[in-house]
């Protein structure tokens, strides 16, 4: 079953962004700038114009500087903060507790720490029209690992025919890797192993279930997670002619 626009996006902020350091000494990851622009605010963009009003933003590290910053930048938005001051709950632990908060069925759930460029079409709106309900629990834009800019790893999925996902087995290498952008359904959020966890486990259970898949990005995506990426990331987008020399 199709379904229109998500018109909520759980935007993933209270990490630590212990990979960031030092620029993450006084400031949340979120709040670092690539091109001129804060991480959280690029996201921000993204989801204006693919028409998502509505957010979620969990906190935990420097929390306030987070609270104050998306009364000006995402005033436009309808936010609502998940407050993980007293523990860090981790990426799945941080979808147990903001499930409440969310009311769209599916949603987004974006991590902060990536830079996209759409292609020919919009990503998100390309998602959208892509998710399925009856098959689906996540959707994850997946870009090639050749066209990963940044990325320090060796792939993470696999996808099939039928754009299903399958993991990378240990010590091998997959030819997709995730962009930190998914369509989520809430009936996946169930049954939590304990407060503080990874997504990994709900990924695990719909990869077990076949209902896990994958859509290609057909733009730019940039891992910013840590500090050299930032200078690495505004070059090709110089290059790419995305961004002026002098910005």
């Amino acid at each position: 079953m199709k379904t229109s626009m998500p018109n909520t996006a759980m935007i993933m902020a209270a990490g630590k962004g212990t990979r960031m350091m030092p620029l993450t000494a006084d400031r949340p990851k979120p709040l670092v700038k690539v091109a001129g622009v804060h991480l959280i605010d690029h996201v921000l963009d993204h989801l204006r114009v693919a028409g998502v009003g509505k957010i979620v933003v969990n906190v935990h590290y420097r929390a306030e500087q987070m609270e104050d910053h998306l009364k000006h930048s995402a005033a436009d938005f309808d936010v609502t903060i998940s407050n993980e001051r007293e523990v860090l709950l981790d990426t799945g632990g941080g979808l147990v507790a903001a499930k409440p908060l969310i009311g769209a069925d599916p949603f987004f759930a974006i991590n902060a720490d990536n830079y996209w460029t759409n292609g020919a079409e919009n990503a998100l709106h390309q998602m959208a029209d892509a998710w399925d309900g009856s098959k689906m629990d996540v959707l994850m834009l997946l870009v090639p690992l050749e066209r990963a800019n940044n990325s320090q790893g060796q792939g993470d999925f696999h996808c099939d025919s039928d754009s299903r996902i399958t993991r990378r087995l240990e010590g091998a290498t997959a030819p997709f890797v995730w962009t930190g952008i998914q369509i989520i359904a809430k009936d996946l959020i169930v049954s939590p192993p304990e407060d503080v966890f990874s997504t990994n486990i709900f990924w695990n259970r719909a990869i077990a279930n076949g209902r896990c898949y994958g859509i290609m990005h057909d733009g730019d995506w940039f891992d910013v997670g840590y500090p050299e990426a930032i200078g690495a990331t505004e070059s090709k987008l110089i290059e790419m002619g995305v961004l002026q020399a002098n910005a």
